[in-house]
């Protein structure tokens, strides 16, 4: 199982990550909101700015200080290295 450093220490299992947004738009906003009245919210930004929400398949929402093009280059990145050890 692969792991994605998501900020501060806090890492992800890159295969249940759904996707990899932006927080800025009115329905991701919704999104999380939502999450957070039915207790499905993870928040691992230590107090900073929200700048990246990770969507998983058990429909968690974690929301990170890290760029989401930073998040995702990680977790494509994890991707190459594991088509090059086959």
């Amino acid at each position: 199982m692969k792991f994605i450093n998501i900020g501060f220490g806090n890492m992800v299992a890159a295969d249940r990550v759904v996707t990899i947004v932006s927080p800025d738009s009115a329905p991701i906003k919704r999104l999380i909101q939502d999450a957070k009245d039915a207790g499905r919210v993870i928040d691992v930004s230590c107090g900073r700015r929200t700048r990246a929400v990770i969507i998983t398949d058990s429909e968690h929402v974690i929301l990170s200080a890290i760029q989401a093009e930073t998040i995702a280059n990680r977790l494509d990145s994890d991707i190459d290295e594991d088509d090059t050890e086959e």
